[in-house]
């Protein structure tokens, strides 16, 4: 099953043909896995939504403990995300290590009820979410780089991101509803969350497949490891770190690394946001709208120009619009364009960043360990993430938020030039797949 989309022209030589068909093209795994995904960030995103508020208003938190928690959302769980990855590829079972964590993100949703005021459960809660999300999100990119050719994985990550970001659009949109319907009711929000979240768990066991490495579609960086792949040996330990005795993936782990650095949390941004507009209760889940509203209309778009221009230079940018976006929130300009402009760039930035970083590394993982290759670098981000969140959360408390987020901002700049020195310098890479 695949969906057409609009292709890239490729020139008439042999096999031309099989190869335009493929670029074209997304496949039915990637679709699936994207629904998987669009179902689960309904759920996520209508928790998301209401929890800065109900942690920093609802339970009096100071700046400080929101951006611990805030950290913890992201971050502290990050080094399953290499267990999961190890795991999947050590046992071939990336579906099943992915509908592991998909499984204990939905019951963390029933957590949040149990957990009542206690700060201490609460962040519990929040540690077994985000275990789940760490544990299946290296397994489910490994199966759309499994299921795609190298050519084609900016298309395929931006339609998968695209679907994705439809669930985060609906998300708060179901927040706001419930809230409207039943008052100032956070648990009728985590109920109605884990019943959504459980139906994602019954489309991924019912229309994702496996995808063994041997099959990957069209091959892999390594080129002619077919063979190799299919072999019956399992990966080591020593095998999986080895990735990081490796050029092009040890200088893509660092570089996500110093991105997540510079990344604070889009509750801060939200709060910052609330903050200047004086947004009550109800009207707190749209901003997280907006922002999807964005991403949902650039994902797609950007991947395709990822796989056109390149896939470094469309990060790059996007962590400018993310550079931008903290710049407004210190800036003069107030009111609904303030929210326009900052959540547009917002979305713009989680567009051009979230699927395309992986679709760069992608191609200079060996198809055997792509799950711990994956991982890796989404462990360096989540790692610095949540060292941001704490200091942001200190910033705030220390300079005020407004003198926080413009040291967030510069922090983004000095990040980019790192970033270019490792990746975009021409004598630190052995092959031009890095940038594309």
């Amino acid at each position: 099953m695949y969906l057409s989309t609009v292709s890239r022209p490729v020139a008439d030589e042999p096999g031309s043909g099989l190869r335009r068909r493929r670029f074209a093209m997304v496949s039915g795994n990637v679709v699936a896995l994207g629904t998987v995904s669009l179902i689960t960030d309904v759920s996520a995103e209508m928790v998301a939504a209401v929890l800065p508020l109900y942690l920093v208003l609802g339970l009096n938190l100071s700046p400080v403990a929101f951006g611990v928690l805030d950290g913890v959302h992201t971050g502290a769980t990050a080094l399953l995300r290499v267990v999961g990855g190890f795991a999947a590829d050590r046992f071939r079972r990336r579906k099943l290590i992915a509908g592991i964590g998909y499984t204990l993100s939905a019951v963390a949703k029933l957590g949040l009820l149990l957990a009542g005021r206690s700060i201490p459960a609460i962040g519990a809660v929040i540690a077994v979410d985000r275990l789940g999300k760490g544990v299946r999100s290296a397994p489910r990119d490994a199966l759309i780089t499994l299921s795609t050719p190298p050519e084609a994985l900016g298309r395929a990550f931006g339609v998968h991101r695209a679907m994705d970001s439809v669930g985060a659009f609906l998300g708060p949109l179901a927040a706001f509803a419930v809230l409207l319907v039943v008052g100032q009711s956070y648990d009728a929000v985590f109920v109605t969350s884990f019943c959504i979240a459980a139906l994602a768990v019954v489309v991924l066991v019912l229309f994702v497949r496996e995808q063994p490495s041997g099959e990957a579609a069209g091959g892999d960086a390594a080129g002619g490891e077919a063979a190799g792949e299919a072999s019956d040996a399992k990966v080591s330990v020593r095998e999986a770190f080895g990735l990081l005795r490796g050029g092009p993936a040890r200088r893509l782990v660092l570089a996500a690394a110093m991105l997540g650095l510079a990344t604070i949390g889009d509750g801060f941004v939200y709060l910052l946001l609330q903050r200047r507009m004086d947004l009550g209760l109800r009207w707190f889940p749209l901003l997280a709208v907006g922002t999807s509203l964005a991403y949902l209309l650039l994902a797609a778009p950007l991947g395709v120009l990822a796989d056109r221009i390149g896939r470094l230079p469309v990060v790059i940018g996007g962590y400018t619009a993310l550079a931008a976006t903290y710049l407004l929130l210190a800036g003069p300009v107030d009111g609904w364009p303030l929210i326009a402009l900052a959540l547009t760039l917002y979305g713009a930035f989680y567009a051009a960043t979230d699927g395309v970083l992986i679709a760069l590394a992608g191609p200079v993982l060996p198809a055997r360990l792509r799950t711990t290759g994956i991982a890796l670098v989404q462990t360096g981000q989540a790692l610095a993430y949540l060292v941001s969140s704490v200091l942001f959360g200190l910033a705030w408390q220390a300079w005020g938020p407004e003198n926080a987020i413009r040291a967030a901002a510069v922090a983004v700049a000095g990040v980019l030039v790192g970033t270019l020195l490792l990746l975009a310098s021409p004598s630190r890479l052995t092959t031009r797949k890095v940038l594309r």
